[in-house]
């Protein structure tokens, strides 16, 4: 398993992490995402044979947010 922290923009309340949450929780070879309105961050625990930084990232601004380079 490989482990991705993505700096994220846009979130406001707790509906936006958990919105966040839920799409990459959804995608096909994530074990896991912790994204934290506070630090704006998410923590994605993943199987880089699956799915790939990129895809994530993609995801999220997808989901109406901003990724920022780490």
């Amino acid at each position: 398993m490989s482990e991705l922290k993505l700096n994220i923009e846009g979130m406001t309340c707790g509906g936006c992490s958990n919105s966040i949450s839920k799409v990459l929780s959804t995608m096909a070879g994530v074990s896991s995402a912790e994204v934290s309105l506070e630090t704006k961050q998410a923590h994605i625990v993943y199987d880089a044979a699956t799915v790939s930084p990129e895809e994530l990232a993609a995801a999220v601004v997808d989901a109406g947010f901003e990724v920022l380079a780490s």
